[in-house]
């Protein structure tokens, strides 16, 4: 068995594909009207559909699970992430752990949860 990809509820997924590319360079792999797949096996599935199929409401801000994501330059990610998106709510601003690793945590447009952090320390 293999994980194949993960799936988070998106309001706008336009906005969201644009979200997603801007900062991390992810690229559409198959739009199929309400379900967007994007390399690295990100899936953006539009809050109506996973509504109606649930029967449940969306709980944005849940911190019940994250999305992770290495960069080496985290403080140009910073800068770019504050230029192009100053209204984001933040977790957590940049921080450096006990053991070195430099991370920040910030929720995407519809409340998904977001790490980014440097590469893991040997």
């Amino acid at each position: 068995m293999k994980l194949k990809n993960v799936l988070i509820v998106v309001k706008d997924i336009e906005k969201s594909r644009k979200f997603y590319h801007d900062l991390f360079g992810l690229d559409v792999v198959l739009d199929n009207d309400g379900n967007m797949i994007l390399t690295e096996g990100l899936v953006l599935q539009d809050e109506k559909i996973w509504r109606d199929f649930l029967g449940k409401d969306i709980v944005p801000e849940s911190n019940s699970c994250e999305l992770y994501f290495e960069e080496k330059n985290i403080e140009a990610f910073v800068e770019k992430l504050e230029k192009n998106y100053p209204s984001l709510k933040y977790a957590n601003r940049l921080m450096t752990h006990s053991w070195g690793q430099k991370v920040l945590r910030f929720y995407d447009p519809d409340g998904n949860l977001i790490e980014v952090g440097t590469p893991a320390l040997n």
